[in-house]
């Protein structure tokens, strides 16, 4: 079984999610179910990735970095969430109380210790603050992990 990690933007406009979805399934398709994936399944490209992984027949993992967790995603988030955790094979809860950018650091790098490789759904700009995409990628090229980045044409985030 590969282990596949995700990271990738939260905020993707419609057209750009239909299109990630779309290469997500192609690049899991083509692992025939032999996947474990990895996510945090934060609103966006990891939901994405976990429901794409579930519907594939492969293991999901999830990795929860707070207890408060659900409670700080955006609302149309929190039932695919809830759904996802329930699929999920284990789930990982990482040690702290509170959301923030030093859980989600923590809850990255503890998934990518457990990676082969990652899927990153992003735009190759620098975070927008402290865990985001662009360090999660930077951590596992570091460690020498494969990166594979999933940024279709014409992909764009929402405003806001």
């Amino acid at each position: 079984m590969l282990r596949i990690a995700i990271s990738g933007h939260r905020d993707l406009s419609a057209r750009t999610a239909d299109r990630v979805r779309t290469e997500l399934r192609a690049i899991l398709a083509a692992r025939a179910g032999r996947v474990v994936g990895l996510s945090c399944l934060a609103a966006g490209a990891d939901q994405i990735f976990a429901e794409e992984v579930v519907r594939g027949g492969g293991r999901l993992h999830a990795i929860v970095p707070a207890a408060d967790y659900r409670q700080t995603l955006p609302p149309p988030a929190r039932e695919p969430y809830d759904g996802l955790v329930s699929a999920a094979e284990r789930v990982h809860r990482m040690p702290y109380a509170r959301s923030g950018p030093e859980a989600y650091q923590a809850a990255s790098e503890f998934m990518l210790r457990l990676a082969d490789e990652l899927v990153a759904v992003w735009d190759g700009l620098p975070a927008r603050g402290r865990a985001g995409t662009a360090e999660v990628v930077a951590h596992a090229r570091s460690a020498g992990m494969s990166v594979r980045v999933v940024w279709p044409p014409e992909s764009e985030r929402s405003p806001g």
